[in-house]
């Protein structure tokens, strides 16, 4: 056995994702008893404004990045990741992977308590695992964990998982919520192991989270008494909300917020690896034609969108995927479709639409910078004829038509951040159930496959640049922009920390007035 050399995500570029603080503390204490007073502060309550709809608080059934950020401090994996990007443990003690890559040993921490009282223990972690995998005689819930051939249980606390073949995405896969093997109440009252409790969730109201006094991590024991989530869709009513003092924390504010704001609160903003596109469905005309999907690209202006959408605050995009992650983008390929409308209503001549066509763009109404987005691209094409319908839809119905279903020409979203490029570029593979651009290469499926099969690092980014060239070439969809993420917090609330996925630190959180 040999401790694994091949961690989903390493060397994420850790400059690229620093905190970019917007403080007003102008003067440091020096009164040392006074710096420890106002960081060991325990207890209150913190409420955070939330645009859209919880999904599920089944864990294994969500699929919306917003219920996952919220119910992951329900719940803990088997690792973790830090700010870097990089896995760490959580319920693991340590792993160890096997010469042929196919076998993973996971010795876990004891005394790991579920909130119901009971022990964590490797039956949990077969029970948890099983599902996924479609090893229980349901059906698979995770196309992670379909690899798995078995999941062995040598003791309590060691659990040895072999997959039916190399793959190089499965170490960040475990990083999936542990579930007790004896409880399947999720649905209504989903118990895990995480530093918070579920205690109450009001559909279209609130979902409320409590401290968990006996989290295994006593390091990590919350210092926050309770957390409230408040499904606030409009953003302006969040904003009303934070100024009247009714809200504490807006995770994602645009720069009109935050304007509006002004000083009367704190923000912290980085790069969120996530990858804002304009969806092409490639199956539907007049999208199937590799000229129009061009055209469009070549009519767009991406450094307008950023300036006006993003007031500055994003990195332009060439394909699906962010230079956050560093070690696995290829550089370049942002400057490929350069706005040039003559080229573009060429192609679009050539295609046998001189006039342009009608295209239906649907965006989620939950995300008002998609919206703004939608907006500015709507003015940018009628230049070349394409003539814009926006179709705002609620997030839940985006998930259900577009996402599901494919029922759609083209689309506003943001791809949030994965560990492992593997989970981000695998969007695009032909036979993926989620494959909603409906993108079909036989050569990028080649080159995602060898990938998952690699294990030499540098063969492993050559082969995710040469997908992400393709991508580019074949002008799947208009990727956009890597947004940065602004944080609102009000002042005296401290701890908040950024990650190369959503995910929200509520353990670390504390008041300092």
């Amino acid at each position: 056995m040999k401790k694994s050399n091949f961690k989903a995500f390493l060397l994420l570029c850790a400059v690229s994702l620093a905190l970019i603080a917007c403080s007003n503390a102008n003067s440091t204490p020096t009164d040392e008893q006074e710096v420890n007073a106002k960081e060991n502060k325990a207890g209150g309550t913190v409420r955070i404004a939330m645009s859209t709809e919880v999904d599920h608080l089944d864990p294994y059934q969500s699929a919306a990045t917003d219920t996952m950020s919220m119910m992951d401090n329900v719940y803990d994996g088997l690792l973790d990741t830090d700010e870097s990007g990089e896995l760490v443990p959580a319920i693991a003690e340590s792993y160890d992977i096997s010469e042929n890559g196919r076998v993973y040993t996971f010795k876990l921490k004891e005394n790991v308590m579920f909130h119901d009282g009971s022990e964590l223990t490797a039956e949990d972690v077969k029970y948890s695992y099983e599902k996924l995998a479609g090893l229980s005689g349901d059906e698979p819930i995770s196309s992670q964990f379909e690899v798995i051939e078995k999941v062995e249980t040598p003791s309590d606390f060691e659990v040895v998982i072999t997959l039916k073949e190399t793959n190089s995405a499965f170490l960040a896969a475990n990083i999936r919520p542990i579930l007790p093997a004896d409880y399947d109440n999720h649905s209504e009252k989903p118990i895990g192991a995480g530093p918070f409790k579920f205690a109450e969730y009001k559909v279209g109201q609130e979902l409320r989270l409590v401290k968990y006094e006996d989290y295994y991590n006593e390091e990590k024991v919350p210092k926050l008494d309770e957390v409230q989530f408040k499904i606030m869709p409009d953003p302006e009513s969040a904003i009303l909300a934070m100024q009247s003092g009714e809200i504490d924390v807006i995770p994602g504010i645009s720069a009109q917020g935050k304007e509006q704001l002004g000083d009367t609160i704190e923000t912290i903003a980085a790069p969120q690896n996530m990858v804002q596109l304009m969806a092409l469905n490639n199956q539907v005309e007049p999208l199937n034609d590799l000229r129009v999907r061009k055209a469009i690209n070549l009519a767009i202006d991406k450094d307008m969108i950023i300036d006006m959408v993003a007031e500055g605050d994003g990195v332009k995009l060439g394909s699906n995927f962010s230079p956050s992650m560093e070690l696995y983008y290829q550089d370049g390929l942002e400057d490929t479709y350069q706005l040039n409308l003559d080229e573009a209503k060429k192609l679009l001549k050539e295609a046998g639409y001189k006039d342009g066509f009608n295209l239906e763009l649907t965006v989620p109404s939950d995300y008002q910078f998609h919206v703004d987005t939608a907006q500015v691209i709507t003015e940018q094409l009628a230049q070349v004829g394409i003539q814009v319908d926006i179709k705002r839809i609620e997030f839940s119905t985006w998930l259900e038509k577009v996402y599901n279903q494919a029922q759609y020409e083209s689309t506003i979203i943001g791809f949030t951040g994965k560990l492992d490029p593997y989970e981000i570029l695998r969007r695009y593979v032909s036979d993926y159930n989620n494959n909603f651009v409906q993108f079909e290469n036989k050569e990028y499926d080649a080159l995602i496959k060898d990938a998952l099969a690699a294990t030499d690092e540098k063969e492993l980014a050559n082969l995710y640049k040469q997908a992400q060239t393709i991508l580019t070439e074949k002008a799947a969809s208009v990727f956009i922009m890597d947004p940065y993420r602004t944080v609102a917090m009000k002042k005296g609330l401290q701890g908040w920390k950024m990650y190369p996925i959503q995910k929200f630190n509520l353990e670390d959180l504390y008041y300092t007035e």
